[in-house]
């Protein structure tokens, strides 16, 4: 829609031509704006401080303040900007702790434009791009069985809600699938976090995909 603001988009990549790509390629997207680059973390901070993008799209590794770290000090600043990660199908091992850190889904460098568009305005319409890489990736590094009752405790249909979480769901949509008002879904997802111990909507989606509710 004309009317709709373009989605305000951070680069922070530590090779120079890897962000030029990137910028030609978003740049002659409507609805898409290149605000700022950086070519690390501790830069990539600052700008999104200065900037206030929609969307951060970083790499995990940088020199210095990799893209792990950055993500953990961004949350501590309580920065809004969605983070989009970008890696390598070999770097598993690193997307598990950076969406743990607070990012809101990965892409794979040799990621399609066009997927790559759709994916970052997938993460600002609020969805989790949870694939299931990710999932095998954190079965296979560790063991955390829930706490006895602790995923008893949740509702039946706190349970609903949690599973089109992992499908990567906005509240929107959730709402519009269970037929309730988005503010009583926000209530759901407030709940399923606080009973979970979970920090936000990422970690609840990869919960739920390693305990079996996602469908």
């Amino acid at each position: 829609m004309a009317d709709t603001p373009p989605v305000r988009v951070l680069l922070v990549d530590d090779h120079q031509v890897v962000r030029r790509g990137l910028r030609t390629f978003l740049e002659v997207q409507e609805d898409i704006e290149v605000v700022g680059e950086a070519s690390d973390g501790e830069e990539g901070i600052a700008r999104a401080e200065d900037l206030r993008p929609d969307v951060i799209l970083m790499d995990v590794k940088m020199p210095g303040t990799d893209g792990i770290e950055a993500l953990r000090r961004l949350r501590e600043l309580a920065n809004p900007a969605r983070v989009l990660i970008v890696t390598s199908f070999t770097e598993q091992r690193t997307v598990v702790p950076a969406l743990r850190a607070g990012a809101a889904g990965y892409v794979y460098k040799d990621i399609d434009p066009e997927a790559l568009a759709r994916a970052i305005r997938s993460v600002h319409a609020g969805h989790v791009l949870l694939q299931p890489e990710v999932a095998v990736a954190l079965l296979s590094q560790e063991d955390q069985s829930p706490p006895p009752g602790r995923s008893g405790s949740l509702t039946e249909r706190e349970r609903e809600v949690l599973s089109l979480i992992a499908d990567g769901r906005s509240n929107r949509e959730i709402a519009r699938a269970l037929v309730l008002s988005e503010k009583t879904v926000k209530t759901h997802v407030s709940n399923i976090l606080m009973k979970l111990d979970l920090a936000d909507r990422t970690q609840a989606a990869l919960w739920a995909v390693r305990h079996g509710i996602a469908e």
